[in-house]
């Protein structure tokens, strides 16, 4: 079988799918890192909306997609910005969403964290920021979830330097039940966070950064990076409290940053682990037993597709994530809340499936060989 793909250039071309997948069988959570998957919402199909209108989510195709990760051993980060947190899912959709996969998580037997910022509001004071917060703080501690203490949009747009976050994350903490962890979201990913901490400069952001864990250590369980600078990451790393964890965010360095080197490692908080879900729980049990060739052997491969996905604008990178999904046999269509499946291209697509392929992620390969037919028919390549 072959199916022929669009290149860069609108050039279409030979490819043949293969046709095994990659052996992966679910297990345990793991020893030696904790990893959790930022998990995709699934959309509902046959829901009468306008892109801009409150999202229509299939909740049981969405809930199901987290059993599967939760089967391999990983833990999910909930209503992240995977889940497409203020790019088609607002605050209500968000809350839902958290109830429901903690309730899930509990039935489960599986590890969530759930993110809360302040995106049912978009500026005003900092006293409001400060409630917009608490009250995302009290869904996520009533469903039982640990909390993400996500950055915030209206923060951004309203801090006049250092101090205000210092204040804002000062109070949040100080009346956070449990140890949260603290998400450093870049630019590349929200353009709205341009400046956070207080500075464009990200070695001043990086020491106020760093004075808020320091203020609270006992607060904060770790923090969440998405710089995409592993150099960055790494030295942030080495300058963390005690005990505080670095949970890498990096889509494009992530297995040198959860290998590490001989003064630590990160552990991992990855929207990429949504669709590399199983290969990557593969790859960490193999680094439970100190491995870490083999480890690396394994992750490595996939770094091209991760890149792929997550080139600019990165943002977008959620179009790729559902699309594996479909095509994996994960739900039943290729549809996104805030109609975000026309955000990339087809050859952006096309060249997905085919990395994705390659790395043997479908557990169906002939099934993600005729969806991925199916869509290109709809943009008038002939079969």
């Amino acid at each position: 079988m072959t199916i022929r793909l669009p290149d860069a250039q609108g050039r279409l071309r030979t490819y043949e799918p293969r046709t095994e997948p990659l052996a992966v069988t679910p297990g345990t959570p793991f020893t030696s890192r904790t990893v959790f998957s930022a998990a995709h919402v699934v959309a509902d199909p046959y829901a009468d909306v306008s892109p801009d209108a409150p999202a229509a989510v299939d909740w049981d195709a969405t809930l199901a997609f987290r059993r599967h990760l939760w089967s391999h051993g990983l833990g999910v980060a909930e209503a992240m910005d995977t889940a497409q947190r203020g790019m088609g899912l607002d605050w209500a959709g968000a809350a839902e969403l958290i109830r429901r996969s903690a309730a899930e998580a509990k039935a489960a037997g599986g590890r969530i964290a759930c993110g809360a910022g302040t995106d049912q509001i978009t500026g005003g004071t900092l006293a409001g920021i400060r409630a917009a917060y608490e009250e995302q703080l009290a869904v996520v501690e009533d469903a039982g979830a640990q909390v993400i203490l996500m950055a915030s949009r209206a923060l951004a747009a309203t801090a006049t330097g250092p101090e205000d976050y210092l204040e804002v994350y000062g109070h949040l903490l100080r009346q956070c039940a449990e140890p949260v962890v603290l998400h450093w979201l870049g630019p590349m990913f929200d353009p709205a966070l341009e400046g956070y901490w207080g500075a464009t400069d990200l070695d001043a952001a990086t020491d106020t950064f760093l004075e808020v864990i320091a203020a609270h250590p006992d607060k904060v369980d770790g923090v969440k990076v998405s710089l995409l600078d592993a150099r960055r990451e790494t030295d942030l790393r080495r300058r963390l409290p005690h005990g505080v964890r670095c949970y890498t965010g990096d889509d494009f360095h992530y297995p040198e940053l959860i290998a590490g080197d001989d003064q630590g490692f990160s552990h991992a908080l990855l929207g990429v682990f949504d669709p590399l879900g199983p290969l990557a729980a593969q790859a960490v049990r193999v680094l439970d037993t100190g491995d870490v060739t083999g480890f690396r052997a394994l992750l490595d491969p996939t770094v091209a597709l991760s890149r792929h996905l997550f080139q600019p604008p990165t943002r977008f990178y959620k179009t790729g994530v559902v699309l594996l999904a479909w095509l994996a046999g994960h739900q039943s269509h290729f549809t996104m809340v805030g109609g975000l499946q026309s955000a990339r291209s087809l050859p952006h697509l096309a060249r997905a499936y085919e990395l994705a392929d390659g790395l043997g992620l479908f557990p169906e390969p002939g099934l993600a060989e005729e969806r991925m037919k199916t869509l290109l028919s709809l943009y008038g390549v002939s079969r």
